[in-house]
């Protein structure tokens, strides 16, 4: 009697190069996402920033669309192991790319504060800030494509990096709002959107844990590298 247990091994391989074709597809938009809100602060684009706001709900589409295809996989096909990491990793990135899409848009609401703000060291600074947690979260989802656990590794141990940029730049607008008192509002905004992309580094950092466990089977269990002694607005 022939067995169908090779038709629904890959049937189910089918299903999670789906998954992770989803979640790359997802990464793709953030980091559209955090390119454009980069762009609105160097522009100082209105327009841009409603645009940015607008097209963060398709993140939140991919999110729904990736948690309803991991739920009918662990439903229907009970994976265990290997595949359950998978499974498991994909909704924890989607979360996390999510996330993402929020902090990016934010940083684009908030630039629309600042259109009248002078050009100061803080405002040089952000875009800085802004690329290394854009390329930081492009290298881990490249890590996660190639399944590299040594790649997510790196980006783990380096988040100190991002932590060191974020508390200069904090440093940095204290001093701009002291220089000018009556501009404490938008210096306030200065320092939400500093904070906005010190988060998106967290997030990419967050990820490389999981593609870590994903690919190695194995937790970091070390506390995170941090760098980052600054006050934090957000609370």
């Amino acid at each position: 009697m022939k067995t169908s247990a090779p038709h629904i091994v890959s049937a189910f391989e089918d299903a999670l190069k789906r998954l992770k074709s989803a979640i790359v597809q997802m990464a793709g938009a953030a980091e559209t996402q955090i390119d454009q809100a980069l762009a609105c602060l160097a522009q100082r684009n209105p327009e841009l920033a409603r645009e940015i706001v607008e097209s963060d709900a398709r993140l939140d589409s991919f999110e729904h669309d990736i948690e309803a295809h991991c739920m009918r996989l662990l439903a229907l096909r009970q994976p265990v192991a290997d595949d359950l990491r998978e499974v498991v990793a994909a909704l924890k990135i989607a979360g996390n790319l999510e996330r993402i899409g929020d902090h990016a848009a934010n940083t684009a609401k908030r630039a629309v504060a600042i259109f009248s703000l002078a050009d100061s060291a803080p405002l040089s600074g952000l875009p800085q800030l802004g690329r290394l947690v854009r390329e930081r979260l492009g290298t881990v989802i490249d890590a996660y494509v190639d399944g590299d656990g040594e790649a997510a590794l790196r980006i783990w141990r380096t988040d100190d990096e991002v932590d060191a940029l974020y508390t200069s730049l904090v440093a940095e607008v204290e001093r701009s709002a002291l220089a000018a008192p009556d501009q404490f509002g938008a210096h306030m905004h200065l320092m939400m959107i500093a904070k906005n992309l010190e988060r998106i580094g967290d997030h990419a950092t967050n990820i490389a844990e999981v593609v870590y466990f994903v690919s190695t089977g194995q937790a970091l269990l070390d506390e995170r590298p941090k760098a980052d002694h600054s006050y934090d607005p957000a609370g």
